[in-house]
């Protein structure tokens, strides 16, 4: 009965504690914003694959069973812990031996997991003390960051220890009739207990074993509500948010950008001055909302969410492309940095209203605007991340707030916003221009075929970079000699096409993006435009991921992806050997392959010209950036040790690759570039998969 009591009273102030501290952040919760939630069915399908599964720890596979084996072990493990809080309660033994079969099986993989996990706690606290892992290692991992882990698996090592020598004691004290099945344990027994002693050795040896039993079972569940406590102050919270952070994650591509309503609005004024006269909606309030993130109470809930789910791996930064080649930027320390902000100002938000300033916010005092700057938007972070947290989404938000609230863009960027807004184009070149790539072929334009009582099938979008950079314009012409060559049906807008704004969206610039788009999907349904074919994965990503935001649906293809349905469908046959003996790279595009899931459509070309395909170290999902994306491309890169594209191309060298195929506008300049750098162009070539497909073809 003391016994009993006891563990009452234990377990209610461990209760209490855990209340006390989960209204804490209830609290701060209160202070973010809106994060829609729908399609459950989906929701439960990613999380039973990403957090139950563990699909993406296995990105890296040895360390990544190790960290799945421990996961899946805690889950094994809980039942136990479970069915021990439920003993303590009601004075009962093995309470939930009624389970039968199912309770033999769970027991017995409790106490298999209680030695593998031991195991790997210990190979993870080696790691940690004894090898230099480099993504342990930035300036946002301060010392209290490795004394919190190494305490935390101290803790979890403590907890199978405790967990085995329990389960050990318990079948030296049941010899008959134990209940459950426990492999490891029943060996541990074996060597415990004593060959021969007379009565007097059993019955003192039986009293020790008491002892033991009693202090591991104790030691085991008030290190569990200690543990439990612990956690939401520690980095290891992500024991009890991981799951329900992969159930809420965001659902749409990576590519995708959340859309701001308020915006729209205000763009939908501009080009509607006659809507700024009306009055508002009964119960509808004029209130002026902050453009983007300048602290916490600007973020969702779902940032505060991912910011207290951050398992702090480092793999976010492991594979950041501005970091790899030592720029500032760590997406890892954005979520520590939010969780950080939120720590200090976020309880005098809740005493003193949400009003309240320290004047200092988010950005600047936790997060420069250097780091910020130095982001592609490239996605390696997101896809790379075991919990799906979205850290692009984060920093384009508080890049918005810098842009739209501060004027703070780098001079490049705003000079690229001017051209885009008065020129239609990132460039100082005239729309009347726009055509120029095509004076040397015959190429239908949308107003003249329109004009003829004719609807073209598709519209082919040139982009900007197709229109007006000169090496890019040959990638234009060569892709439209094969549509001529095969008699597609298209054409395309010529001087009424403007720029679609992707790079001035993940710059920060959403009221220029939103403007773009207005007017491009007014284009489009002056002309009835149903199907879409880009060269550019850029704008493929906006047409097909965002501007069914603004009610622009269209059937949107990449040029790689219409020229593999063309070969699966037999009507383009390649047969030359142009290509023959040379060794081909191909270079993913971020917006294409991570933003986008294709990696098959120009491997699918590649293999239909007569080429030895090589693959880069890195690559598909794990492919390196270009460098050129989040707007990149417009300015000088932020100080580091090297530019990204040069990393790159060096991957391309040691391939041994003759051709370095890309299917991307900036991915072409930057590649081109980094064969220039290492002067390497008398040997590698820099094509485009639609320049190779008419080389092929002998147009």
């Amino acid at each position: 009965m003391t016994h009993q009591i006891i563990f009452i009273i234990v377990l209610f102030v461990t209760l209490g504690i855990f209340a006390y501290t989960a209204s804490k952040i209830a609290a701060l919760f209160k202070l973010t914003k809106p994060f829609p939630i729908n399609d459950i069915p989906k929701r439960i399908n990613i999380m039973l694959k990403v957090a139950i599964g563990q699909t993406k720890i296995f990105r890296m596979p040895l360390i990544g069973l190790a960290h799945a084996l421990v996961f899946w072990g805690f889950m094994v493990v809980a039942f136990g812990s479970i069915e021990m809080i439920i003993d303590g309660v009601f004075g009962i033994e093995k309470s939930l031996a009624f389970l039968g079969v199912f309770y033999d099986f769970m027991m017995a993989c409790g106490d298999v997991f209680g030695l593998i996990v031991a195991i790997a706690i210990v190979a993870f606290l080696i790691r940690r003390l004894l090898m230099h892992v480099k993504r342990f290692k930035g300036i946002e991992m301060k010392k209290i960051s490795k004394i919190d882990a190494n305490l935390a698996l101290a803790a979890i090592l403590f907890l199978m220890i405790s967990l085995l020598g329990m389960n050990t004691y318990y079948l030296i004290l049941h010899p008959d009739e134990a209940i459950g099945i426990y492999p490891i344990s029943d060996f541990l027994k074996s060597a415990i207990m004593p060959s021969h002693t007379n009565s007097t050795g059993m019955n003192d040896f039986y009293a020790s074993a008491h002892f033991w039993f009693e202090f591991f079972w104790w030691s085991h569940i008030v290190t569990i509500f200690i543990f439990a406590n612990a956690l939401p102050y520690s980095k290891h919270f992500h024991v009890f948010m991981s799951v329900p952070n992969v159930f809420l994650c965001r659902l749409e591509p990576l590519g995708k950008l959340d859309n701001m309503e308020s915006v729209t609005k205000e763009v939908k004024l501009m080009m509607d001055p006659d809507a700024a006269f009306a009055e508002p909606a009964e119960g509808e309030e004029e209130t002026m909302e902050r453009f983007g993130v300048k602290d916490v109470e600007d973020i969702t809930w779902k940032n505060y969410l991912d910011s207290l789910s951050c398992t702090e791996c480092g793999r976010c930064t492991a594979v950041c492309p501005a970091n790899v080649t030592g720029k500032m930027l760590s997406p890892r320390k954005v979520m520590m940095d939010t969780r950080a902000r939120m720590k200090k100002v976020g309880p005098l938000k809740v005493m003193n209203g949400k009003d309240y300033s320290d004047d200092k916010g988010l950005v600047k005092n936790y997060i420069s605007e250097e780091e910020l700057w130095a982001c592609t938007t490239c996605n390696a972070c997101a896809q790379e991340c075991p919990i799906n947290i979205n850290h692009p989404s984060l920093i384009v938000d508080l890049r918005r707030y810098l842009f739209m609230e501060e004027s703070a863009a780098p001079g490049e960027l705003n000079n690229m916003f001017t051209n885009v807004e008065n020129n239609g184009a990132p460039w100082q070149y005239p729309p009347e221009d726009r055509l120029k790539w095509a004076e040397e072929i015959d190429v239908p334009v949308m107003a003249d075929v329109f004009n003829q009582g004719k609807k073209p099938e598709y519209l082919v979008w040139i982009g900007s970079a197709g229109a007006y950079d000169d090496r890019y314009k040959k990638v234009s012409r060569e892709f439209v000699k094969v549509l001529n060559y095969l008699n597609i049906d298209y054409a395309v807008l010529g001087e009424e096409e403007i720029d679609t704004g992707d790079s001035a969206r993940r710059a920060g610039n959403e009221m220029l993006y939103q403007m773009q788009t207005l007017q491009i999907i007014e284009t489009f349904k002056m002309y009835e435009v149903e199907k879409i074919i880009t060269c550019c994965p850029h704008d493929y990503n906006t047409f097909i991921n965002e501007y069914p935001d603004f009610d622009g649906d269209y059937e949107v293809m990449h040029h790689s992806q219409f020229l593999q349905k063309l070969i699966a469908d037999g009507k383009l046959k390649i047969d030359s050997d142009k290509f023959a003996g040379k060794k081909v790279t191909f270079h993913d595009p971020c917006y294409l392959g991570r933003a986008n899931d294709e990696y098959d459509a120009p491997r699918d070309v590649l293999s239909a010209i007569a080429c030895q395909k090589v693959e880069m170290e890195r690559n598909k999902s794990f492919a390196l950036c270009c460098g050129a994306g989040g707007g990149q491309m417009f300015k000088e890169a932020e100080k580091g040790d090297k530019e990204i594209f040069i990393e790159r191309i060096e991957e391309a060298i040691e391939a041994k690759a003759d051709i370095v195929a890309t299917a991307c506008p900036f991915c072409m300049v930057m590649m081109t570039d980094g064969i220039k750098y290492k002067n390497r162009e008398e040997t590698m070539q820099n094509l485009d998969i639609a320049e190779m497909v008419s080389v092929g073809l002998g147009l």
